[in-house]
């Protein structure tokens, strides 16, 4: 069958009710979605006719593409992390006043652009649970953690998200990513303001007797050697690829090397952390798995929507910066942001500025800067924006902390929070 072919909007469909399963059935049917069983059956009902439609029509590359080199190393690279970071435990009196959180948060800013989103989120989100436990009013607590730490702290580096390596694997030079900067420092020191004003008003409302730590702990960090295995990861995501090692080939079997490393590093944190560390993180393998199974509904039926997209991006008129910054924005919300933000590079390869001065990985750098900006930090705009984001939310709900909906999320979160502080970052920066 011809490759090239026009794409029926109905075979968006599948993905539709894929988000519409994440963000209906724990509303109405919350005993079935609780059996993460249940969340593979929505997911294989949606997917599996979804491949069969894509190898039919002659979408076998794309579908094993997608599988093999975006899902795999996608759950692989999540896995070693919440392995990891599963064997440190911060013991010791944290307090679980503003002042507390908003450091831990201003820490995890920092560190996801250097150890990646979903490493800081994975090593800070155990401890700052643990620290906030006899708190009453924490759920913000979270929600704030998941647009800092896991998706807007990682906008220095390539290490920091997914679409950021992406651009790199396509030219732009390490460095390069520090020119943002300026979006980096807005866009976290705004959260970090709202946050700290509402924590406080927040903690006022608490029973400050019951907060009051009685017997001081010094503070001491148990599980140390995974920071080696954690370090492991962090330079394998750095230095095995194409750029640095040439005989691996993106897209290619060869690309596995990494991935090979992270199991490895998961393997050796497994082996020599002793179960009373992970005991203590209340570790269970659930977060994961859900992680796994949603993700993997969602990598299959986004398929046609993505080829969709790449088939349509011409026709949609978008040739400025401002545009760049809203679309991949706006699909960064709902679709995995790092193919999204493939899909707008290649656009952008194609329109008639491609040969402007100021290029980098071959396209106007004013338009790299939007794709990727929009792309990170509009990952935080839904649970499913960015992979870190669900594994927090599981993480918080396996200890107790009863997480809004998908639905609920988005209204009480996102449009009126991160929304207005994105539109702000766009009129100073884009």
């Amino acid at each position: 069958m011809n490759h090239i072919f026009e794409i029926p909007i109905y075979s968006m469909l599948p993905f539709v009710l894929m988000l519409a399963a994440i963000a209906v059935l724990p509303l109405f049917a919350n005993h079935f979605w609780e059996s993460n069983k249940n969340k593979l059956l929505v997911a294989l009902i949606l997917g599996i006719p979804t491949a069969i439609w894509l190898i039919v029509v002659g979408m076998t590359h794309e579908l094993e593409h997608t599988m093999l080199f975006d899902y795999i190393p996608f759950i692989i690279l999540l896995g070693a992390l919440f392995i990891i970071s599963g064997g440190i435990f911060v013991d010791g009196s944290l307090s679980p006043n503003p002042k507390t959180n908003a450091i831990i948060l201003a820490i995890g800013a920092i560190l996801a652009s250097f150890m990646g989103t979903t490493g800081a989120a994975m090593l800070l989100i155990r401890p700052l649970i643990q620290a906030n436990r006899n708190r009453k009013y924490k759920v913000h607590t979270i929600l704030f953690f998941i647009a800092i730490v896991a998706n807007c702290g990682g906008l220095l580096t390539p290490l920091g998200d997914p679409p950021l390596f992406m651009m790199y694997l396509r030219g732009a030079h390490f460095e390069w990513f520090l020119h943002l900067f300026p979006e980096w420092f807005i866009t976290n020191f705004l959260l970090l303001l709202i946050y700290f004003i509402y924590d406080t008003i927040q903690y006022k409302k608490e029973d400050l007797n019951a907060l009051e730590i009685k017997e001081k702990i010094p503070i001491r960090i148990r599980g140390n050697l995974n920071f080696l295995w954690l370090l492991g990861v962090i330079l394998a995501v750095a230095f095995i690829n194409p750029n640095i090692m040439p005989f691996i080939k993106s897209g290619h079997y060869s690309s596995y090397l990494r991935e090979l490393v992270f199991l490895l590093m998961a393997y050796l944190s497994i082996r020599f952390t002793e179960q009373k560390v992970r005991a203590s993180n209340n570790f269970n393998w659930e977060p994961i798995v859900e992680v796994a199974y949603l993700f993997l509904g969602i990598f299959i039926t986004m398929v046609p929507c993505l080829k969709y997209l790449e088939t349509h991006a011409a026709a949609l008129g978008i040739d400025s910066p401002v545009l760049f910054y809203y679309a991949t924005g706006a699909l960064s919300s709902f679709l995995d942001n790092t193919p999204t933000a493939v899909t707008f590079h290649s656009l952008a390869l194609g329109l008639p500025l491609q040969n402007a001065t100021n290029s980098v990985a071959g396209i106007p750098e004013i338009f790299l800067k939007s794709i990727s900006v929009g792309a990170v930090i509009f990952g935080s705009m839904t649970y499913i924006g960015n992979g870190p984001n669900f594994m927090v939310k599981a993480i918080a709900e396996s200890q107790g902390i009863t997480m809004p909906s998908f639905f609920g999320y988005m209204i009480k979160f996102s449009l009126i929070i991160l929304l207005p502080i994105f539109i702000i970052v766009e009129l100073i920066c884009i």
